[in-house]
């Protein structure tokens, strides 16, 4: 009976919307942490320059200082939560399609002001989209439904960390920016076909208190000292993996690998092993909890990049054949499966810690939290390879991930009321 109801949640119509969210939420996210830095490389940007790229990553961490006018406002068409997924969505497949107009070594301050404009559109579509999948999922199905958004998040990586690079080496970068961008189309149809979330408790019925109350609800839940340990976790806890995967692309190739050897074997290796991983994990946290789940994965999470450092010190490769490529198929699906369920339990947390009145703000808040390592941190990560070289910059990030774990025992003890036991 339990594995029939188990079945039933993973085939059920929020499962099937969160698949939708994540891929939606990951297309443009990979395409400015994946696409972006292998068409500059490419072009001869230097490394130092693609680091500082990152910045443009800022949107991100500074999101929750809009949400609250995506929680007040609703557009004349769709609904609240629809509507603006619709107009970010639009406006990121224009966004993403621009960049072809644009030469790399020509045009590099044009392309980074579109590229922080594809940022901002896409941190303001997962403010919504954040919002939406947490009002329509139950708190059992938190564990799961964000699983399930993760690994589509993951599946998303496939188009312009993939297929783009594939096709870079047979059409022009116009055409692949497009082609890429077109990909957006499932999201745009979520938007228009999805079922409104009802307002339970309502929504702000000024801006002072969209703005105010998710702040004061937050930190009056417990105290500011709680809130304190819960917001500095949230920056910890993705730090090392976080930065360890900042210049993912540019480090296969500086390792000898084309772009289609990343695009065929790197990416798809990482597909299986995070796929069904995910899915694994996301039925362990109905049995485990959440917080069990931050122990188990974020131990997983934190060993993956000890792979990044192995394949390092084995590289760069003068001429690469079937062991080359086995080992970075290894190092890429360990990776994909670790940070894959550690990303799966946090993003839960996070859910978890929103009270559904104040959805929007709050998972914002925390998410930007969390992405401030892949923007502040990421920025000097270049300047960090370029002094330090591969192997002891992944180093680094494997020491850097400590804290975060340290941290479970006060903010996810193992044993918690409220939480699964066996």
């Amino acid at each position: 009976m339990e594995a029939v109801s188990v079945r039933r949640e993973i085939f059920s119509r929020p499962m099937l919307t969160c698949i939708l969210t994540g891929f939606a939420s990951g297309l443009p996210l990979y395409v400015l942490i994946s696409l972006l830095p292998a068409w500059l490389r490419g072009a001869g940007v230097d490394l130092k320059a693609i680091g500082l790229f990152a910045l443009i990553q800022l949107p991100f961490t500074w999101k929750f200082l809009w949400s609250p006018l995506l929680d007040r406002f609703v557009p004349p068409f769709l609904g609240r939560r629809r509507g603006w997924m619709l107009v970010s969505q639009l406006l990121l497949i224009g966004g993403i399609g621009a960049f072809g107009f644009f030469d790399p070594r020509a045009d590099l301050w044009t392309i980074a002001g579109l590229a922080l404009g594809v940022s901002f559109f896409s941190a303001s579509q997962d403010i919504v989209l954040d919002a939406f999948r947490r009002e329509i999922l139950s708190d059992r199905e938190l564990g799961l439904g964000n699983t399930v958004h993760i690994n589509a998040y993951r599946l998303a990586s496939l188009v312009p960390g993939s297929l783009a690079l594939v096709l870079a080496d047979h059409l022009p970068w116009g055409s692949v920016f497009w082609i890429t961008a077109l990909f957006m189309l499932p999201g745009v149809g979520l938007s228009l076909w999805a079922k409104e979330p009802s307002l339970v408790h309502g929504m702000p019925k000024t801006l002072r208190e969209a703005v105010w109350e998710p702040f004061h609800e937050f930190v009056h839940r417990g105290g500011w000292r709680p809130a304190l340990t819960i917001l500095l976790f949230i920056f910890l806890y993705k730090l090392g993996d976080s930065m360890a995967t900042s210049l993912a692309t540019p480090f296969y190739l500086d390792m000898g690998f084309t772009k289609s050897q990343i695009g065929l074997v790197a990416k798809h290796a990482g597909l299986w092993p995070s796929v069904i991983g995910g899915l694994a994990g996301g039925v362990w946290m109905l049995k485990m909890g959440i917080n069990r789940a931050l122990w188990v994965f974020g131990l997983v999470q934190w060993l993956t990049i000890l792979g990044f450092a192995l394949l390092a010190s084995a590289g760069p490769f003068h001429h690469v054949g079937a062991p080359e490529l086995i080992k970075l198929a290894g190092v890429i699906g360990f990776e994909a499966l670790g940070v894959g369920l550690g990303t799966a339990a946090f993003v839960a947390f996070i859910a978890r810690s929103t009270h559904p009145a104040y959805t929007a703000t709050q998972f914002a808040l925390f998410s930007s939290l969390s992405a401030v390592p892949r923007t502040l941190a990421n920025a000097a990560t270049g300047y960090m390879v370029e002094s330090a070289g591969w192997t002891m910059f992944f180093l680094l990030c494997f020491v850097l991930a400590v804290p975060g774990l340290l941290m479970l025992p006060r903010v996810a003890p193992w044993r918690e009321r409220g939480e699964n036991e066996s």
